[in-house]
């Protein structure tokens, strides 16, 4: 590609980064010459998408005006498909998800279970699960290229173990880098943040893409937190865009899936495949996205204040359910492919909370393979083979949608409250959840095993949350402090002081059972509990800042933050 040069500046003046691990060898001069060719093409689109967002956004919030359909035109009527779908994305089973920029988890993720048997699909992500920072972005762009050449290892220096990929056929990679929402303050481009979608995309097209071109492989994107048809749009130029400046992706098989984990983007699923001509792929049924991205449009009205998420389950709640069916009748209308949601649950000691934890996970995938989702997702190799079966079965019986599940007109749109209570200890659960998560990104994870009902009776596994779970806890727990919900037993009235105290005594349960555990460990396990105190007082202190900002109706996500800036927050007064 020829030099790319901007007021006779050349390219490589132009871009700064962040000395971190492993980034002076990703910014070489060819791959600095494509990305700020990207950034000059792009950049401007994205922030005006960003506008369109908040545009609607504010119609819902301050006239009532939600989302809805497009016009009708030949895109939602007529008889077109999108391309033939790879083999690969048409295996029915399961897809292990989970950061690919902790490297003995992603190695993990590629190996078989317990069974001997691997996942069909690897989602390997730098979004929902990964820690947002640029050495998080960087090392998931090395883990990336090191997995598709099968050369990469891990050891562990604190556990002294190995890990390293097994012989024998790899799932195939589905990246999922992080959205057009988020820039990347630790790389600029004459002087201003990158957008964090453009860096993440061009690192794994430029590196982990080119060795899958030369492997015969298809290159595979989830698309996340997409809302309006025009960002798919966005999309299919910039895949063009990056086919015109890198020779080797000329001939490329590039695929994308898109998330359906926004409200509009629900109303513009077809017109969203439409967009994105040679590069659809097929949608995928977000849960926790989708249902905080509701509560956060109708955060101002007061008739729509949610139950306890907990009790809000996919498969009992009609309304949802439907724009699910919605989902799978487009893919099925369109030749698209359909994606189903995760299974989160963690191994434990105890069997049978294992037990339980897979009777749950298979249910929940049994409805979704009967629904007409081919795949879905699962955080754990323990459960993968619990999560992969009823897919394979359903599949591989022999049956086939019938062809009132291919109208989508058989499924409309319609948002309602869910049935169920609404109850202070659901906001407890929601505010520990918070708390946990947050500690864990200020560790550097944006993945953790997390029980939200440790120490009480019962069996409960602990379930590996993301992003998404706080996102949808924080929105929670707001719409309730908003409109001062009762709770439907008790009439307890939900404000900032039962939130704060609801953290207050999350924080000191929390602590004393870390302590119990580390006092074991004598002074090594002193130091790891003051350091753990540390980051969960923090923790708190950014859940409540979080928690207020909604309150504000400003749905700022956590990973607009640096870590510099939530020391700051943690330094503050309390938010409220």
């Amino acid at each position: 590609m020829a030099s790319h040069v901007k007021s006779g500046v050349p390219a490589t003046d132009r871009v700064r980064f962040a000395l971190v691990e492993g980034a002076a060898e990703l910014f070489a001069p060819p791959f600095v010459e494509y990305l700020v060719y990207l950034h000059d093409h792009f950049t401007p689109r994205i922030h005006a998408l960003r506008a369109t967002r908040a545009e609607v956004l504010e119609k819902a919030l301050h006239h009532r005006v939600l989302p809805t359909h497009p016009p009708v035109t030949n895109i939602n009527t007529g008889d077109w498909q999108v391309p033939p779908a790879p083999d690969d994305l048409k295996k029915p089973g399961i897809e292990i998800s989970g950061p690919a920029s902790i490297t003995g988890m992603f190695i993990n993720a590629l190996n078989p279970g317990p069974e001997g048997t691997r996942a069909d699909g690897d989602l390997d992500d730098d979004e929902d699960s990964a820690g947002h920072r640029l050495i998080d972005t960087v090392r998931a762009t090395h883990n990336r290229l090191g997995a598709v050449n099968r050369a990469l290892t891990y050891v562990d220096p604190e556990k002294g173990k190995e890990y390293r990929i097994q012989e024998g056929e790899l799932p195939f990679f589905m990246h999922r880098e992080r959205g057009l929402h988020l820039d990347e303050p630790e790389v600029t481009v004459d002087g201003a943040p990158i957008p964090a979608s453009i860096l993440g995309t061009a690192f794994t097209l430029f590196y982990a893409g080119r060795a899958q071109v030369e492997r015969g492989q298809g290159i595979y994107f989830y698309l996340p937190k997409l809302e309006l048809a025009e960002e798919c749009a966005f999309w299919r130029d910039f895949f063009d865009a990056s086919r015109n400046s890198l020779s080797f992706l000329k001939d490329a098989v590039i695929r994308a899936v898109v998330l359906v984990e926004s409200l509009p983007a629900a109303y513009q699923m077809e017109e969203m495949l439409y967009a994105l001509g040679p590069y659809a792929g097929g949608l995928n049924a977000a849960r926790w996205d989708f249902q905080a991205s509701i509560l956060e449009y109708v955060m101002t009205d007061p008739n729509q204040v949610w139950p306890d998420r907990f009790g809000v389950d996919i498969k009992t709640t009609d309304f949802l359910a439907n724009i699910f069916r919605r989902l799978v009748a487009i893919c099925l209308k369109r030749g698209a492919v359909a994606i189903g949601g995760m299974a989160t649950a963690l191994p434990n000691p105890n069997e049978e909370v294992n037990k339980v934890a897979g009777a749950s996970i298979r249910a929940d995938k049994e409805w979704e393979a009967r629904q007409g989702f081919l795949r879905g997702w699962v955080a754990h190799i323990y459960h993968m083979k619990t999560a992969a079966d009823p897919f394979k079965e359903w599949w591989g019986s022999g049956w086939k949608p019938t062809p009132e599940m291919a109208k989508p007109e058989n499924y409309p749109i319609r948002i309602k409250v869910p049935e169920g209570p609404m109850t202070v200890d659901g906001t407890r659960r929601n505010v520990r959840t918070l708390i946990e998560y947050v500690e864990g990104w200020l560790n550097g994870r944006g993945a953790k095993g997390i029980d939200s009902l440790a120490g009480r009776p019962g069996i409960h596994p602990a379930l590996m949350e993301d992003l998404a779970t706080a996102r949808i806890s924080v929105a929670q727990t707001a719409q309730r402090i908003l409109h001062h919900a009762k709770d439907s037993n008790t009439g307890e009235v939900h404000d900032f002081a039962l939130v704060k105290r609801l953290l207050q005594e999350e924080l000191e349960d929390i602590l004393a059972r870390l302590k119990t555990e580390t006092e074991k460990a004598g002074a090594k396990g002193q130091a790891a509990y003051s350091e753990a105190e540390g980051r969960y007082r923090k923790a708190v202190k950014i859940a409540m800042r979080w928690i207020k900002n909604y309150t504000d109706l400003n749905f700022r996500s956590l990973g607009s933050y640096t870590r510099a800036q939530l020391d700051e927050i943690a330094a503050q007064a309390d938010a409220f």
